[in-house]
């Protein structure tokens, strides 16, 4: 992130109302782009959904935590979480 002069690129107007609020000091103003969540990007958000979604369908037609674990390695308790949730 870099520092820009607001005198520099702000009307003279909108500079003069934004220094009646905030007088000398560091304003941050956020960017209008929208963010991209994590995994969003790269496909890893779909990834583990597909993948919590088999587990969750799994475990209804009668697999345990534990046989769950062992196939897609993971430990017992994040399988637990994933089902349970």
């Amino acid at each position: 992130m870099k520092y820009i002069n607001a005198a520099e690129v702000l009307p003279d107007r909108l500079l003069n109302e934004i220094q009646r609020y905030v007088n000398g000091e560091v304003l941050y103003i956020p960017s209008v782009k929208k963010e991209i969540k994590w995994g969003d990007k790269n496909g890893t958000r779909q990834f583990f959904q597909n993948r919590n979604k088999m587990i969750k369908q799994k475990f209804l037609i009668g697999d345990t935590i534990e046989q769950l674990a062992e196939e897609f390695g993971l430990a017992y308790e994040t399988v637990r979480k994933i089902v349970y949730r």
